[in-house]
């Protein structure tokens, strides 16, 4: 094995050379003996029930084993995930939602059997009510929000301070559905053993432990009785930290056949049954003095949810950490509509927040003829604004004046015309917290002088397995290449799911204490490693539970200039650059290729992502990647990203915060205020497409926006 750097220095990701030669084994990869391939039968309405579910046909076609319905598949025990009770009744709560499955002896038949499935709804002759908007009758405030924050919070008297104010903006923003994604689309394969007494799955999911638990749960065995492998995980953003549909129906059809059962999902069925970024409409207040400081923020959201279980985009709560103003109001309103259910996408919350909030300061730096970074350093806090508490390291002004010098700000702003296009540069601030989730770690010595560190952790492309493997190193004080991480199944030291950007602060932080237990041993020890080798453990569940006095946060400072064609609407990102706060970096390697993809994933959001939901048919127009455009390579300019050392006490072992989802925050806005800086124009929902670049062009100059 090649040799690994020290902690804090590039090392290239030890299961490189695996993923490009095709040696790295996916979920779809393991075909047991005699497996069978199943394929879903989704939903063509949106509300209603099923009448009949007519097999006849799919079940008479060569290869088919069978056609599950919610008249025979296995019953399903509890789970507090609707989405999940699958096959159950007649219930349709929503476009694409399962109704049947096929299984087959290769997956085109498979495929061919679930196309001959014929199903009868009822309807009731209700249209499906997909359209969200602020007045909707249905809405309300819900107690919390995602993450467990609450919906409402209020800091003095803001409306009345705004209505006080020199200088007032009222604005609305708009950010539509927007689908994760990933390279690889959900599978599963499942096995049991034959008395059906344990189960083995290969998932693709960003938490085995996870999957683990509610396999069990729903099928009624004991957690140690079944075993669930993510070895190899290509992508999730957030779709695939929790279980989904996918694995639960090849669990069914294994236990109903007796025999293995893999299940792909085709990428069309994605939008509709593993979640999704829920649209946000922005309503954001700000009441300033007229040198632009802030006397008073309200950042009101609405958002949709499904009619079977409640899921709020937490989007006013980064407002409540940014800051300073006296009078400060994040609320959140959700809607239950005809709808999937929404879910987690790569910094929820954050990235649809922060957008409304920085084009919103932007918006006020105009205003009040301040320019935009200045604006923000202006409005530094002392303490974070809702709870008060200090901040264990802030480096958003130091992120702005590094990234302004970087990217040649103001020169650059504009606006100006070259080759016949208008052209500007833009600002936003970006900002991800701190989270930390208890996790257990293992770490062995051998009697070769190599060392072994084990925990349920999942590696979705970020390079877990080299990081664990640099943080072991350093707290045994060996170099990195005789260490080996084994990360990947559920039978290994419990771990939480890889996401919230917590994963190395919570898996590092178990691995650390380990190894340090360890190296004591070794200390104390007289004499060679036993042939069996000696090993030690740790558990941070204790240590994380407790409370911090600090309010912890990632920041960052994003910048981008764009090109306007005034003749086709298009609008071309030319350069981006980012400079982040994030605690110690420990990998620059692949801490680069996070914040870079993350700001690649914000110019998506901010020019080409959307997918509406059809009023009469209630699914998502967008399903494939051939209509739901995510940037490709001639979309990506010259993206550049840097970070300040930061020297954070306040909290892991490693002094590391999380980076693999402040990138996408605060990049859209970026984009956002550079086309408003280029055009005079400023269009407030996403993404800017050439019809509404056109419509807002011919509008005339001016601030004015749509």
């Amino acid at each position: 094995m090649e040799g690994t750097p020290a902690l804090g220095s590039p090392a290239t990701r030890r299961e490189a050379a695996l993923k490009v030669t095709g040696g790295a084994r996916y979920a779809a990869d393991h075909t047991p003996p005699g497996c069978l391939y199943a394929w879903p039968v989704a939903a063509t309405v949106a509300v209603g029930r099923v009448v009949r579910v007519d097999t006849a046909a799919a079940a008479a076609l060569p290869g088919v084993t069978a056609v599950l319905t919610a008249a025979d598949a296995p019953r399903l025990g509890p789970t507090e995930d609707a989405e999940l009770r699958l096959l159950q009744d007649d219930r349709v709560p929503h476009h694409g939602w399962y109704v049947a499955l096929a299984v087959a002896d290769t997956p085109e038949r498979a495929r061919a059997a679930a196309d001959a499935v014929s199903v009868t709804y009822d309807t009731g002759g209700a249209a499906p009510d997909v359209r969200l908007h602020e007045g909707h009758p249905g809405g309300y405030e819900p107690e919390q929000v995602n993450g467990g924050y609450p919906a409402r919070r209020e800091q003095g008297d803001a409306l009345a301070a705004y209505q006080d104010a020199p200088v007032r903006l009222d604005l609305r923003y708009a950010v539509p559905p927007l689908h994760n994604h990933p390279m690889e689309p959900h599978a599963a394969t499942a096995v049991w053993d034959a008395d059906g007494e344990r189960l083995t799955v290969y998932d693709s999911s960003q938490g085995a432990g996870l999957v683990r638990t509610v396999l069990a749960s729903l099928f009624g065995l004991a957690e140690e009785r079944v075993t669930v492998h993510s070895e190899h995980v290509g992508g999730g953003f957030g779709c695939k930290g929790t279980p989904r549909p996918h694995v639960v129906l090849a669990v069914m059809a294994a236990r109903h056949t007796g025999r293995p059962v893999k299940l792909a999902l085709p990428r069309a069925h994605l939008p509709a049954v593993v979640g999704h970024r829920a649209p946000t409409l922005h309503r954001v207040r700000l009441g300033a003095r007229p040198d632009g400081t802030l006397t008073a923020l309200a950042h009101e959201v609405t958002t949709h949810t499904s009619r079977i279980r409640e899921f709020v985009e937490q989007a006013a709560v980064p407002a409540r950490v940014m800051y300073a103003a006296p009078g400060l109001l994040t609320a959140h309103r959700v809607v239950p509509l005809d709808v999937p259910t929404p879910s987690w996408m790569r910094a929820p919350g954050e990235t649809p927040g922060m957008y409304a909030l920085e084009s919103a300061m932007d918006e006020l730096a105009d205003a009040v003829g301040v320019d935009p970074v200045e604006l923000r350093v202006r409005n530094e806090p002392s303490a974070e604004p809702d709870s008060g508490r200090p901040y264990s390291s802030r480096g958003l002004v130091a992120c702005l004046r590094e990234g302004a010098r970087r990217f040649g700000w103001p020169g650059t702003r504009g606006p100006r015309t070259r080759d016949g296009l208008l052209t500007g540069a833009g600002v936003a601030a970006s900002t991800y917290p701190v989270y930390l989730a208890p996790c257990q770690a293992v770490a062995h010595a051998l009697p070769d002088g190599t060392y072994r560190v084990e925990v349920a952790a999942t590696d979705i492309g970020t390079g877990a397995r080299t990081v664990l493997a640099m943080v072991a190193a350093d707290a045994l004080g060996v170099p990195a290449d005789r260490v080996t991480s084994v990360v990947g199944h559920s039978d290994l030291p419990p771990a939480s799911v890889a996401g919230g950007s917590s994963g190395t602060g919570s898996w590092g932080w178990a691995v650390h204490e380990a190894c340090r237990a360890l190296a004591l041993k070794l200390a104390r020890r007289e004499g060679k490693v036993p042939e069996d080798g000696l090993c030690a453990s740790a558990d941070t569940t204790a240590a994380v539970k407790q409370r911090s006095p600090y309010a912890r946060h990632a920041f960052g400072a994003q910048f981008a200039e764009v090109s306007v064609d005034q003749v086709s609407g298009e609008v071309r990102v030319l350069r981006m650059l980012g400079v982040f706060a994030a605690g110690r970096i420990l990998n620059p390697l692949t801490a680069r290729s996070q914040f870079v993809g993350g700001m690649v994933m914000g110019l998506g959001m901010a020019l080409t992502e959307h997918s509406p939901l059809d009023p009469a048919h209630g699914d998502f127009t967008a399903r494939d990647l051939a209509s739901y455009h995510v940037p490709v390579h001639a979309d990506v300019p010259d993206i550049e990203a840097h970070w300040v050392d930061e020297h954070d006490k306040h909290l892991d072992p490693m002094g590391s915060k999380g980076i693999g989802e402040i990138g996408t925050v605060g990049a859209a806005a970026a984009i956002g205020n550079a086309f408003a800086r280029a055009t005079g124009r400023r269009i407030r929902e996403l993404p800017l497409t050439p019809d509404r670049v056109l419509a807002a062009l011919a509008a005339g100059e001016g601030p004015g926006g749509t």
